[in-house]
């Protein structure tokens, strides 16, 4: 009995090259370093001809939405605008090959997908952090992983980038042993390969080369109680220092009052939703925190020197290549 698993990759456009990269290449490598055919693998998008990724380069492909092999596995690999590229066409095909018993899995922002198709209810995913916002406020039912991918459920979900590669050495490794998938590694110099549980983004501690225990619980204290944020002279009381040194501490390591570095974090929530839903301004500004539109408009405009509506209608504006019909 041959021991290939065929594995198919369907492109959505606008999807992160290099996410599709760091999930096949892996496979790739797997069968040069065997000298035998572990994995075949085909690309397949909605047109059934090509697709267009987010740095315009068109990758032609196998397939469209057709029936896939039996016992194979299936990767959706996304990008950006994925809420438009959830189409019912593409939910319906996921819902089939569900059924058919095919394995799927998500990389980049491909969990959006598959959570609007309704198959990620009450299970655990992993989205690239830049979606991390729209994804809570779009589906409350599935439980967002901020690590850099989810290999425990039944479908595998990766955050995008170089997490592709991780969750794919991953699972060769549970298949055909760590030491082809160390060597995959080495082949692809890449030695900082990460376990699931490692968190996708530096740490702005680490960022900023901040050491102090103080201010890094401050900023966990902080992101735990948004978008309501904890006073400042809350935060102190709770750390065990006086409000001024709190103060002092965040002006010297982050140049900003924790007050300010509180509205900064609001505000970037917001822009993320402005950019990646089609929730209402008003909608947008009651799930930052804000009670009054007109006072988030004003904050927003003083932050980033558009409003709202203008920020949204420019990004619409400059979106990516679209393939016509």
């Amino acid at each position: 009995m041959s021991r290939t698993h065929d594995a198919t990759f369907l492109l959505l456009d606008d999807f992160s090259h290099i996410a599709f990269a760091c999930a096949v290449e892996p496979l790739r490598i797997a069968n040069l370093l065997q000298g035998e055919e572990l994995y075949s693998w085909r690309v397949a998008s909605v047109n059934g001809e090509r697709a267009v990724c987010s740095n315009k380069t068109v990758t032609l492909v196998d397939q469209g939405l057709t029936d896939l092999p039996p016992r194979g596995s299936l990767f959706l690999v996304s990008g950006q605008n994925v809420g438009d590229r959830a189409t019912p066409e593409v939910l319906s095909f996921l819902r089939r090959e569900r059924a058919r018993g095919t394995k799927i899995g998500a990389i980049c922002s491909g969990a959006f997908v598959l959570a609007k198709a309704g198959l990620l209810n009450d299970r655990r995913a992993a989205i690239h952090w830049s979606f991390h916002d729209s994804f809570q406020e779009n589906f409350p039912e599935v439980e967002l992983c901020r690590n850099v991918f989810v290999a425990d459920e039944t479908f595998v979900t990766a955050s995008g980038g170089t997490a592709a590669t991780d969750l794919m050495l991953h699972l060769i490794g549970e298949t055909h042993g760590d030491d082809l998938a160390a060597a995959i590694a080495d082949m692809m110099v890449y030695s900082g390969v990460r376990p699931a549980e490692s968190p996708q983004q530096i740490s702005l501690q680490a960022r900023h080369g901040i050491r102090n225990p103080h201010i890094a619980e401050a900023i966990r204290l902080l992101n735990e109680s948004a978008p309501y944020y904890l006073p400042t002279a809350e935060i102190a009381r709770k750390i065990g220092i006086s409000t001024r040194q709190l103060e002092r501490l965040f002006q010297k390591h982050l140049k900003v009052s924790p007050k300010k570095f509180a509205i900064q974090q609001k505000l970037t929530r917001a822009r993320n939703l402005l950019l990646q839903t089609e929730q209402s301004v008003s909608e947008i500004a009651l799930a930052c925190g804000y009670e009054s539109p007109s006072h988030f408009i004003r904050t927003y405009q003083n932050r980033f020197g558009v409003t709202p509506h203008t920020q949204r209608v420019c990004a619409t504006g400059a979106e990516p290549f679209r393939q016509s019909a």
